[in-house]
């Protein structure tokens, strides 16, 4: 359809329009579901209230896709299950205590954002407490719960300060975070496409969290990293250090480009560029320790790389040589199987490939290093740079519930990563049927922890809020002594 605009009167809208029983607060978009006139594709319209200063405001119709999700679920699972209090114990940083060195107005300056029933989006909400923000979840139900930065001022006050010439309303801290989607993988797996996900092509997002979460400790000395399932098809981290959250955007881009390797595009033959003589430390460590065991023992096979002649043309396209290129076709051509009933065509055939490759008459640097670069095509983190480049990027909040798969945002441990299954994940509605079945009563540990849920939250506490707090309050002591420190030496002189 393309980008379709229609334009309505905001004025109209908004006397007429505006939803009876929501308090609007902030950034808030509308999006009323309907069914093109010209047809049968369902669409949202894509209002901007806000920052409409003109008499009109454009709605874009965005292609949606329909959801057996029921939103009555979420005022339980909001009212029982959701861990309120380790939510507002992470983004305070120990600003929460009565240290007098901790900033009171830490919490009320970080943005939250709401996607309602009936497709209201809320942005720049803020609370002062733990209660303001859980009083305000149960009552909303959002679909969706985005986190935000920390911004200079009160994200839902900013208009106040908007009138002088001075920009004072500016993102000042923001975790560092990665966004990695499987249909960003979609060239490379047979198994599935688009949102669609199967254990034949996770190992992809373990690969991702492998391979990030080690550098992320070893090259550049983050130790409070968090990873989360996103719901239906991908993984978040979150890097929460004192000195990840107060990057600037270029330091930023500096880390998403660390990691940027996938150069091609879809009409390009060589997608994967490793330059120089020898891989970057990182990237050998990476192909060693986690891409070339994967790409051989799993993916190989798992994903039929080179069972068909359309799957083993697109590595055949690869090889910059055409004379090897074409003897490799001869060979695959000439033997649909393998000789051995017992091997894999696949395996057999990426012996065939390396071996032509690493041989002695094909010495020279490209070919040797044609071998890592299409296993890094296949298996290397494929990164949306441009969520961990900026600090305003909104990301999914931990335990939120996705509505098209009904399943929770649960952690994920990286050191047991291999572990996890994406099937198993709890959904909204298994972890209301067990509250029902069980009976359970509150108790100091919330009703989460009979559930299927209580491991998540466990994990969640243990390996990243205990360790994080722990840190934040040493480096809130540290920097209130040394402000000590320097006020008395200004005294003294």
């Amino acid at each position: 359809m393309g980008r379709n605009r229609l334009v309505l009167t905001l004025r109209n809208h908004l006397v007429h329009g505006k939803p009876q029983g929501l308090d609007i607060q902030g950034e808030i978009f509308f999006l009323s579901s309907c069914h093109h006139t010209c047809t049968s594709s369902l669409y949202s319209f894509f209002i901007h209230f806000s920052s409409c200063k003109s008499s009109s405001i454009f709605i874009q119709m965005i292609p949606q896709q329909e959801s057996d999700f029921d939103h009555n679920y979420l005022k339980p699972y909001y009212g029982k299950l959701f861990p309120f209090a380790d939510i507002f114990k992470w983004m305070t940083y120990g600003h929460d205590g009565k240290h007098p060195g901790c900033d009171q107005s830490y919490f009320g300056r970080r943005e939250f954002s709401f996607t309602l029933k009936g497709d209201f989006y809320l942005r720049f909400q803020s609370f002062n407490n733990a209660l303001e923000l859980e009083n305000s979840i149960k009552e909303k139900c959002p679909l969706k719960i985005d986190i935000g930065p920390v911004y200079t001022v009160d994200p839902a006050k900013r208009h106040a300060y908007a009138q002088g010439d001075n920009n004072v309303f500016a993102p000042v801290e923001r975790e560092l975070i990665f966004d990695i989607d499987m249909t960003d993988y979609d060239d490379v797996r047979y198994c599935c496409r688009g949102a669609d996900v199967c254990l034949n092509c996770w190992p992809l997002m373990t690969i991702a969290i492998k391979v990030i979460d080690t550098s992320l400790r070893d090259d550049f000395g983050f130790k409070h990293i968090l990873w989360v399932y996103s719901g239906r098809r991908g993984v978040h981290c979150w890097v929460c250090d004192g000195k990840a959250r107060r990057l600037t955007n270029e330091q930023r881009a500096s880390i998403a480009d660390y990691y940027r390797v996938y150069k091609g595009n879809e009409n390009s033959h060589k997608k994967v560029s490793l330059m120089g003589a020898a891989l970057h430390p990182f990237l050998a460590t990476s192909y060693t320790n986690v891409l070339k065991d994967y790409f051989e023992k799993i993916l190989l096979t798992s994903q039929n790389l080179l069972a068909t002649e359309e799957r083993y043309e697109k590595i055949l396209s690869m090889i910059p040589d055409e004379s090897i290129a074409s003897e490799l076709r001869g060979k695959w051509q000439d033997s649909r199987r393998s000789s051995s009933a017992k091997e894999d065509i696949n395996v057999v055939r990426w012996e065939q490939c390396k071996q032509l490759l690493q041989s002695g008459k094909h010495k020279a640097q490209g070919l040797r290093r044609c071998v890592e670069e299409i296993v890094f095509f296949f298996t290397y983190p494929r990164l949306d740079m441009e969520v961990s480049k900026h600090m305003n990027h909104l990301l999914k909040a931990p335990f939120c519930v996705h509505p098209k798969t009904g399943r929770v945002c649960v952690p994920i441990d990286p050191n047991q990563c291999d572990e996890f299954d994406p099937t198993t994940v709890p959904t909204l509605f298994q972890l209301l049927e067990e509250l029902n079945n069980e009976g359970l009563r509150a108790d100091v540990n919330g009703e989460w922890n009979g559930t299927s849920l209580g491991n998540a939250i466990t994990l969640f506490r243990s390996s990243f809020l205990e360790p994080l707090q722990k840190a934040c309050k040493e480096e809130i002591e540290r920097s209130y002594n040394l402000k000590l420190q320097q006020s008395k030496n200004s005294v003294g002189w």
